[in-house]
């Protein structure tokens, strides 16, 4: 049986990461609702999918990152099928880090 997000629940949680207004607030918000094991395997899949949109193979990225080839290639898939929300998150990042 798949899983299905639950809409209300989520975006509560969306607009809860919405009001948060620095990395400080980012570190104490996250750090209440995640294990130090979730926080790291999210951070892990977002820096593997910047390395994949930059080129990186994927011996690159596991050697980097430690990722397996199975999260690798999860990832992957995700950005193969047109999944913008990793690439739009990262292409910010960019601009911000070149404004500064």
């Amino acid at each position: 049986m798949k899983k299905s997000l639950n809409k209300e629940t989520v975006e509560q949680l969306f607009k809860a990461i919405l009001t948060l207004r620095d990395m400080e607030e980012c570190h104490l918000f996250f750090e209440d609702i995640c294990t130090i094991n979730e926080l790291n395997s999210l951070a892990q899949r977002f820096d593997v999918g910047r390395r994949l949109l930059d080129g990186q193979t994927y011996q690159t990225i596991s050697e980097a990152t430690s990722a397996s080839t199975a999260t690798i290639s999860r990832v992957g898939r995700l950005l193969d099928d047109g999944r913008e929300g990793i690439e739009m998150a990262a292409e910010r990042i960019r601009e911000k880090a070149q404004e500064e």
